[in-house]
């Protein structure tokens, strides 16, 4: 097969082999349909050290406690107003995942609030089961990123005080 015989095979299936073909491309890899992503909440399952590790934290700040997903088990302490999430080297919490966007989500502290945001990314940010832009983020809440489920918790000094009846 000569040069342009080659040519007209490589465009007859779309297909470009040139040498442009060959520079890098970021890419984040989706995954299935928004079926695939059913809700099923952890129950309170959590180890006496998470415990103790939620218990410790400070006021203003809140832990992000990775459920399942490759870092399974890692903590994450959010004590500044705003944490960077993705696949980007440079995030604040790194996820190294194809199914995470390098700049997935942010998120933000205001007063003794956070909020989760999307930044637009491929998979979408999920809080409890449910696709969001943003979100408040309660106690307890699940957040998916990618294949990454985490639970959020806040510090114990600023959870609502519970009223005397």
């Amino acid at each position: 097969m000569d040069h342009n015989a080659h040519d007209a095979a490589d465009s007859a299936d779309g297909i470009r082999r040139d040498a442009d073909s060959r520079r890098s491309v970021d890419t984040t890899q989706t995954f299935g349909h928004d079926s695939d992503l059913s809700f099923i909440p952890f129950g309170s399952d959590l180890t006496e050290a998470e415990h103790e590790a939620i218990g410790a934290l400070p006021a203003r700040a809140a832990m992000l406690l990775v459920r399942s997903g490759p870092t399974a088990g890692a903590r994450y302490l959010l004590d500044t107003d705003v944490t960077t999430i993705g696949r980007h080297p440079e995030a604040d919490i790194f996820f190294d995942d194809v199914t995470v966007s390098r700049r997935h989500a942010e998120i933000t502290r205001t007063g003794g609030f956070f909020e989760l945001v999307d930044q637009r990314s491929l998979n979408g940010t999920y809080v409890n089961g449910e696709r969001v832009d943003r979100a408040v983020l309660d106690d307890g809440a699940e957040v998916r990123i990618g294949k990454f489920r985490l639970n959020f918790f806040v510090s114990p000094v600023d959870r609502a005080p519970a009223t005397d009846a």
